[in-house]
């Protein structure tokens, strides 16, 4: 079985099908996923730029990820469902498109920067979360996590100027 195979496969369902051919529910599937994504980089990006020195000081890292992330978290799984209902739809489109290829590249690129931080770099955050300039090593996950998200939503507004 090919990955043309996969893709057609998940194209002829129903649910699919009922998506691409109904009038609004793509549309209102898409304007929810824009939003959940607005959630998601939003919190995301307070926590980067805490982490980064230049924003919330006021607030240990600790507590300001306490704070966020069950939001950050919730609005991803909003985000990720959506956008699987969206790939679907059109799964072989999507499925060659270059700029969704890359945005599924960047998002585990920031998963895996997320882990990094949650595993190593983050790990003395009791030492120096309330800091107005966390270490190096922490301003740094931050700047690439702030970029990665910032280029995860380039690609994905290309994904609808580069669909044929």
């Amino acid at each position: 079985m090919t990955l043309d195979d996969i893709l057609q496969g998940l194209e002829a369902t129903a649910l699919a099908e009922a998506i691409r051919e109904n009038e609004v529910l793509f549309p209102w599937i898409e304007s929810v996923h824009v939003i959940a994504i607005v959630l998601v980089v939003g919190t995301i990006s307070i926590v980067d730029l805490r982490l980064l020195g230049v924003a919330s000081l006021d607030r240990a890292v600790g507590r300001l990820m306490r704070e966020l992330l069950p939001y950050t978290w919730s609005a991803f799984a909003v985000a990720a469902l959506t956008g699987s209902l969206l790939f679907v739809s059109n799964a072989m489109t999507y499925g060659h498109n270059v700029f969704f290829r890359g945005k599924l590249i960047l998002l585990v690129a920031a998963g895996l920067n997320m882990a990094l931080f949650h595993l190593v770099t983050g790990r003395g955050s009791a030492r120096w979360g309330a800091a107005a300039r966390p270490p190096l090593s922490v301003r740094t996950t931050g700047a690439v996590s702030l970029g990665l998200w910032i280029s995860i939503i380039g690609f994905g507004r290309w994904i609808g100027f580069t669909l044929h």
